[in-house]
């Protein structure tokens, strides 16, 4: 069986073996090192993976497919909290006939498809007026969450702007009173509604941001608890809140924040979009879900993406990941895929609780298109640290009049890609510098800053349009590729404890700020000689 050593004495066998000449060797790479799913293609051939590491790293994949059958069955793969793993049911009942997914005994899908319904009906009678506010039709709809409450919806809604034909969506996500402030400041509050995203109805910055809009919107609307849905499984505290039960959309605990998007958190995203385009996008996930369920590990693009970013991180030590959209609209995804991966993959301990022998996840971030070339990519082509990017682009954009704005677009992707891979020696350098006249010293203390090592590896992602059903197969791509990397790992993809301390500790020192002296008990010197300077700055002149 396949070891982490196996891997890592390859990979220094073949470490000075540049990308380029395994296309030397192999003249077929570019379709050999390339895998085919739902209409797009994952080029890997850019990386130095040749036919022992794919073995290699295929073998120790090999938990995968009984791990992922137990996910899309119902089994409670996610041990610490004891719970069902089962985003994928959120999209499973578009499916014709789909089968039973159970859990205790109770198949989920009636359950997930009711609630379907019930968003539909909503959102086709916000969109037609049948549900207005004190002022009239709705013209514009605020998703107050934070997390995958917000990252998720926010993505997805601009992602697809060019479907949009309801009311306009805003999102506050920050506790800092400049979101919520710089977004509700222009809208009409009689004519708003505001989507508040959380499952306990107890998120200290989204009931916050929810506390503020309410007040906001009560300078002039009658009952403005009217005016509000919720995306919540507490029923109590939402009546508490004065939000009728028909605009209360529930979910279970067996829906993780990041991976909600498929069910009510994606109500902005309907609303925006249309009930029937929402079933598309629903539609591309579960292509995704059908494709990684039922291809071989070679032929699978989920496994085969996680595979390359377990050889760069895990085996090759790079430490960062860029993930470099060239398509505009998707901005967010970036920031999306960061929860996504960082969250669910940024552990220090294996299933059975004991330390990690090796790293986990890596540090994601990224950019759209040639924004980022013009910011980062000198770090990426001449920097110490080599960075793995994972480049994504449409081959159509939703603009035919502006048509050479999107083949320059392109041209762009596909000739980043190469120069990472190709570089520029220091030959190649010195003959450039000679041709502009150069000589002597200066020609070589010239030519050095213009070298480029190359040899770095990208992977490009190519799709035909970016469409709800292409935006869905993207997502759920990247849903099973963190799975896949959890599952090699052995660790736990599903909760996220990394996020509660801090919190724990900011309800703690908020009293501190009020003055109360009691909160000094148990505070190191540091926090309270910051929480006395913020005290000092709040009372002075601005």
């Amino acid at each position: 069986m396949t070891t982490w050593n196996d891997l890592h004495a390859h990979r220094q066998a073949n470490a000075d073996r540049p990308i380029a000449a395994l296309f030397a060797a192999e003249p077929d790479r570019a379709a050999k090192r390339s895998t085919e799913a739902c209409g797009m293609v994952l080029d890997w051939s850019k990386t130095t993976l040749d036919d022992r590491a794919v073995e290699l790293l295929l073998d120790l994949a090999h938990d995968v497919p009984a791990r992922r059958e137990a996910m899309f069955t119902g089994e409670r793969i996610n041990e610490t909290e004891g719970r069902a793993v089962l985003h994928a049911a959120l999209r499973a009942v578009v499916a014709e006939n789909p089968a039973p997914v159970v859990v205790d005994g109770r198949d989920v899908l009636p359950g997930v498809a009711d609630t379907l319904a019930r968003m539909r009906r909503f959102a086709e009678r916000i969109r037609d007026g049948k549900i207005a506010g004190q002022g009239g039709s709705y013209t514009d709809v605020v998703n107050i969450g934070i997390g995958g409450s917000d990252l998720g919806p926010a993505m997805a809604v601009r992602a697809l702007a060019p479907y949009h034909d309801g009311p306009r969506v805003h999102f506050i996500s920050n506790v800092d009173g400049a979101d919520a402030h710089d977004t509700l400041k222009d809208l009409d509050p009689e004519r708003t509604l505001v989507i508040v995203g959380s499952k306990t109805f107890t998120t200290i910055e989204t009931m916050t941001n929810a506390a503020t809009a309410r007040d906001w919107m009560g300078r002039t609307v009658t009952n403005p608890a009217s005016q509000f849905a919720a995306l919540s499984s507490a029923l109590g505290k939402t009546a508490q809140f004065g939000i009728d039960a028909d605009r209360v959309f529930g979910f279970e605990d067996w829906v993780g924040g990041r991976y909600s998007v498929w069910g009510p958190i994606g109500l902005s995203l309907m609303i925006a979009i249309g009930p029937e385009r929402f079933d598309e996008f629903l539609s591309g996930a579960a292509a995704m879900d059908a494709h990684f369920r039922e291809t071989a590990p070679d032929r699978n693009m989920p496994v085969m993406l996680a595979l390359v970013g377990l050889w760069h991180h895990q085996v090759c030590g790079y430490p960062t990941r860029a993930v470099l959209p060239y398509d505009q609209r998707l901005l967010r995804l970036p920031a999306y895929l960061q929860q996504l991966e960082m969250e669910s993959n940024g552990k220090r301990v294996s299933m059975d609780g004991a330390d990690l022998p090796r790293v986990s996840g890596p540090v994601v971030w990224g950019e759209p298109g040639t924004n980022g070339q013009h910011a980062f990519y000198q770090l990426i082509h001449q920097g110490t640290e080599v960075v793995p990017c994972e480049f994504m682009v449409a081959a159509q954009g939703h603009e035919p009049d502006l048509d050479k704005h999107h083949k320059l677009l392109l041209a762009n992707c596909l000739a980043q890609s190469q120069a990472l891979m190709r570089g520029r020696s220091l030959d190649e350098a010195r003959a450039l510098m000679q041709a502009k006249g150069l000589g002597g010293d200066e020609l070589d203390r010239q030519a050095r800053h213009r070298v480029f090592p190359g040899n770095r590896p990208s992977t490009t992602l190519v799709y035909p349009k970016l469409t709800p059903f292409r935006l869905g197969t993207i997502i759920a791509l990247y849903e099973h590729r963190v799975f896949v990397e959890g599952v090699v790992l052995g660790i736990n993809s599903f909760d996220q404890w990394g996020v509660e301390l801090g919190k724990e500790l900011a309800l703690a020192i908020a009293p501190l700020l009020d003055g109360d002296a009691d909160a000094r008990q148990g505070q190191d010197g540091s926090t309270l000689r910051l929480a006395g300077l913020v005290d000092e700055m709040r009372g002075a002149d601005a």
